[in-house]
């Protein structure tokens, strides 16, 4: 492109360019690309991610669909076809959808099953914004655009001269229901398709109005048209409505949804959208994502920087997903996907904490209090219409995944001061967590009686990922022991998690200085390959399910005989071979074959057990080893392109790495209030917290070469300490940090200076 009219999109864009850097940004949803990470597929995840077309954390979202149905990869970027405009409630393509139907326009003929109605498409002649999205389908010479609210969205259409012009409603398979209404331009239905945790009464009930009347109307089953059959209930039903059209026409559509009825889901739609013009609930939606996303505003960032940072953010901003409404007398309700009741009060869902408790919610906590007290209480509604917290709801229980981090969750919204909501019965749940497995594998804790009795769960019990579940355990108890303290529940209870969060160190192997699984008899496992994936550890291998001590790395360290020898264990990481033995799986799973080819050793960034580990460099004295690590991963792992992350983005897990890795600090063990010190990515950072407080990361001389802290002050005074306290962010203020070319290493050595653990801090 030439310069000048680079130029001339950047001042449409509403920024001011010195060079290649940006300024100042005006507008940080025009930054988002929704198709970052949407270049994936089973054998290797680029991001793992569709193009939701959403506003923050809304109960739909809706993206086109180029797979077939139930297909978990709905959008490809690969791909060279559109067979529909999905609504989709879609956490992970692992996980898959729910409550999905579709929605088309064709033209000449009347095409309505997926394969038939498919049209082909090309990027070129795409735009995926988080608030807006528009394709051209060729072979309908269909232009499609979408605009979402929480519950709602609207279509236009633009169609040629055509006197047979056609839109196709899909309700998708596995039981289903349409209805046309002519007299109001309406189809209602419901779908019911689902892959898992859901009730026997779930329905997803939708209700789709046109301000064109229909010439043509019929509803349709499978691939069998029901010709002058307006109603149809059926394994997989449709609806498929004609008309003419003169070239350039535009026809609308609004459409709600509601997983409690038809009823619900017409207030959705009246509330939500009403009489706005799809321009005026676009605009809204804009203005949505710029209110979150302009909460954190780069300074003098690059233009590659600033597409990822933001992309990253949105992505944060998803999940977890609200999944309650507005009843008549707007009163908050939702469908319980526990139960299948319609009760009071908030829900959340489409979450995994194993991957989400790392950074997603210390993020909430820190950006985002009320949200997380909203969120505590749905986890409550949760327990006590289920028995048990959700730690992977998708909408209501999964088995994936393990451990029970949803103490994590609620110990660290709790100890920030969160409030407004059912505390003690999320404590209640928390122990019940420690002392039964649940029906799934997934909630309670599988192993818990070994666990309890042995002080780990063992190898040889027919137990899968035991020395994983242990390590997990062993900080979720740690985040019960402070947050008993708190609650100040009675001493004897204290002192147990004070000494189950040790439990971490029956695993501990002194002649690897590694993790190993331990049978029942107290030997370890053997023969024993640190390069293992699976079989003890989940996704994962010994080298990097080490470091998931989180709450006590200076009595993982001691193990390893001292801060030296453990910073040479972290280097260690970094300087072998990305090699693996497979054979857990029968087979390379997408996992290992992203950590070889990012030559980066056995750091295996694109999966969640060993994100946090570059910054423990800090809790050894070697602060700058993180500042290094950090920005390689920043630099050469994500871009804001379609092959931008390094393995599954995962409901913000990945992203939010990067945003607070961006900002200069990390969560490494929620359930404290430290935030461990890595190096800010940009010369300027102005984060403006929920009460209108601003902190400022001002660091001088930051560049692609200067990567080092220098020195760092918060409001003009040295800060010595290789963390920051989030009561001292919450206050607003300014953090320098002075950026080098070459290591401090002089700063941050001092004990005094090295992030909480518990064995040196006993509380």
């Amino acid at each position: 492109m030439k310069r000048t009219a680079w130029l001339l999109l950047a001042l449409g864009a509403g920024l001011q360019m010195n060079a290649q850097t940006v300024q100042t940004v005006k507008d940080p949803v025009e930054w988002v690309n929704p198709l970052m990470g949407t270049d994936s597929k089973v054998s290797l995840s680029n991001g793992n991610t569709y193009p939701a077309i959403a506003v923050p954390w809304g109960m739909n979202f809706w993206m086109p669909q180029t797979n077939t149905i139930g297909n978990g990869w709905a959008y490809q970027y690969s791909a060279d076809k559109i067979r529909g405009f999905k609504q989709t409630h879609q956490p992970s393509p692992w996980i898959n959808d729910y409550g999905q139907f579709a929605i088309m326009p064709v033209t000449g003929r009347l095409r309505f099953t997926q394969d038939d109605r498919a049209s082909w498409y090309s990027h070129k002649a795409e735009t995926a914004k988080p608030h807006y999205y528009s394709v051209y389908l060729a072979d309908a010479d269909v232009t499609t655009e979408i605009t979402p609210t929480e519950r709602a969205a609207q279509f236009r259409f633009t169609f040629p001269a055509a006197d047979s012009a056609f839109i196709v409603v899909d309700a998708f398979d596995r039981g289903s229901y349409i209805k046309i209404i002519p007299k109001e331009n309406k189809i209602i239905g419901y779908t019911t398709r689902n892959s898992g945790g859901v009730p026997e009464n779930f329905k997803n009930y939708f209700v789709i109005v046109s301000d064109k009347p229909f010439a043509l109307a019929h509803a349709w089953d499978g691939n069998r048209l029901a010709k002058d059959t307006l109603e149809l209930q059926a394994g997989h039903a449709g609806a498929i409505v004609g008309f003419r059209t003169v070239k350039g026409e535009k026809v609308h559509l609004k459409v709600a949804s509601s997983f409690i009825s038809y009823e619900q889901a017409e207030l959705n739609l009246r509330r939500e959208l009403g009489n706005d013009s799809f321009d005026a609930t676009m605009a809204k939606a804009k203005n949505a994502w710029n209110k979150e996303l302009g909460r954190i505003l780069p300074e003098g960032a690059s233009v590659d920087q600033l597409r990822t940072f933001y992309s990253c953010l949105y992505r944060t901003l998803l999940f977890p997903r609200k999944f309650y409404e507005h009843d008549a007398q707007n009163k908050i309700v939702h469908y319980s996907p526990y139960n299948g009741k319609v009760l009071p009060g908030y829900m959340f869902t489409d979450n995994g904490f194993w991957d989400t408790f790392r950074a997603v919610f210390p993020f909430f906590t820190l950006m985002y209090p009320e949200l997380n007290g909203q969120i505590m209480e749905g986890l409550a509604n949760a327990y006590k219409e289920s028995g048990w917290l959700p730690e992977w709801a998708s909408p209501g229980h999964r088995d994936c995944m393990i451990g029970s981090n949803s103490a994590s969750l609620i110990a660290d919204s709790y100890l920030k001061g969160i409030r407004g909501y059912d505390i003690r019965t999320l404590y209640e749940a928390i122990l019940k967590n420690t002392e039964n497995e649940g029906p799934l594998t997934s909630v309670g804790r599988k192993g818990e009686q070994y666990y309890n009795e042995l002080g780990y769960v063992p190898y040889d019990v027919k137990v899968n990922e035991n020395a994983a579940r242990t390590l997990e355990y062993a900080y979720d108890d740690f985040t019960i022991y402070r947050l008993a303290v708190a609650l100040k529940r009675p001493q004897a209870e204290i002192d147990r998690f004070a000494k189950r969060c040790q439990n971490y160190r029956n695993l501990f192997d002194p002649e690897t200085k590694l993790m190993r699984g331990k049978n029942k008899d107290g030997r370890f496992q053997s023969p024993f390959n640190p390069f293992k994936w699976g079989d003890a550890f989940t996704e994962g291998n010994s080298w990097h399910y080490t470091w998931s001590v989180f709450h006590d790395v200076q009595g993982l360290a001691g193990l390893m005989g001292g801060r030296e020898m453990f910073a040479k264990m972290l280097d260690s990481v970094f300087v072998m071979a990305p090699v693996y033995d497979e054979s857990y799986y029968g087979g390379v799973i997408h996992e290992i074959r992203e950590m070889q080819i990012a030559n980066m050793g056995q750091y295996a960034h694109g999966n969640q057990p060993i994100q946090h580990m570059i910054y423990l460099y800090n809790y050894a004295g070697q602060p700058w080893k993180a500042q290094y690590w950090v920005r390689q991963v920043m630099d050469r792992l994500y871009h804001g392109g379609p092959d931008g992350y390094c393995g599954d983005e995962d409901n913000g897990q990945t992203s939010a790495w990067y945003v607070f890795s961006a900002m200069g600090f990390y969560p490494v063990c929620p359930g404290t209030d430290q935030y461990v010190l890595g190096a800010p990515l940009f010369p300027k950072l102005t984060v403006t917290l929920q009460d209108g407080k601003r902190f400022v990361i001002e660091a001088p001389g930051n560049s692609a070469t200067n990567v080092y802290a220098q020195s760092v002050s918060l409001n003009g005074r040295a800060h010595a300490k290789n963390w920051i306290s989030h009561q001292e962010i919450q206050q607003g203020g300014v953090m320098k940090v002075t950026m080098g070319a070459a290591p401090n290493k002089s700063r941050g050595t001092s004990e005094a200076d090295f992030p909480y653990s518990f064995s040196t801090s006993k509380k």
